[in-house]
């Protein structure tokens, strides 16, 4: 009997570190907003689920772009007067765009067009980040150049969910209901 009690508090203190082996932190990156303000993810993100949309190439603009709306629509949007359908989530939401390379040159450039023709709502929600990208690339599977990337992040800036491309009601859905369960 004593072996058995030893087994099962083995087994149940070591369910935290294999729980820990099947997700990621999200590696730690500086960003700027529209404003210059300085931002470090995931760390001033932590104790809010966040999602992230992340783009390193002008080919995968459009698709990062689709998200805008809905995401807007979804999670950042509050109306003064909450309806019937009125949504409750309190998530962080980033779009990141990556500038590495010879794009480096053109952040600026980038910045002010987006000051000029942004929705300011959605301002504090569109973030730069300029320098190397390869390891990004390698620790976050970024593999496909003209695809833009998605990912939730716990409370702890764990990854919990990770999903590419164009958006579609059926990423959106999977998103929200990973947003409810917790």
């Amino acid at each position: 009997m004593k072996n058995i009690s030893y087994f099962l508090l083995l087994f149940v203190m070591s369910c935290p570190l294999l729980h820990g082996q099947m997700s990621q932190s999200f590696p730690q990156m500086e960003v700027t907003r529209l404003s210059d303000q300085v931002l470090h993810l995931p760390q001033d993100t932590k104790g809010k689920y966040t999602l992230i949309g992340m783009s390193y190439s002008k080919k995968s603009e459009d698709d990062l772009v689709s998200w805008f709306n809905p995401v807007y629509r979804t999670f950042i949007y509050k109306p003064d007067k909450p309806g019937l359908f009125s949504n409750d989530y309190d998530v962080n939401v980033y779009f990141i765009a990556m500038f590495a390379g010879v794009n480096k040159a053109a952040l600026g450039t980038v910045k002010k067009k987006m000051r000029k023709h942004s929705d300011p709502e959605l301002e504090p929600h569109l973030l730069f980040y300029k320098g190397e990208i390869k390891s990004f690339k390698q620790s976050l599977n970024l593999d496909r150049k003209d695809t833009p990337y998605f990912f939730v992040l716990d409370e702890s800036g764990q990854i919990v969910h990770t999903m590419s491309g164009a958006y579609s009601q059926e990423k959106m859905d999977a998103v929200e209901e990973l947003l409810e369960d917790w």
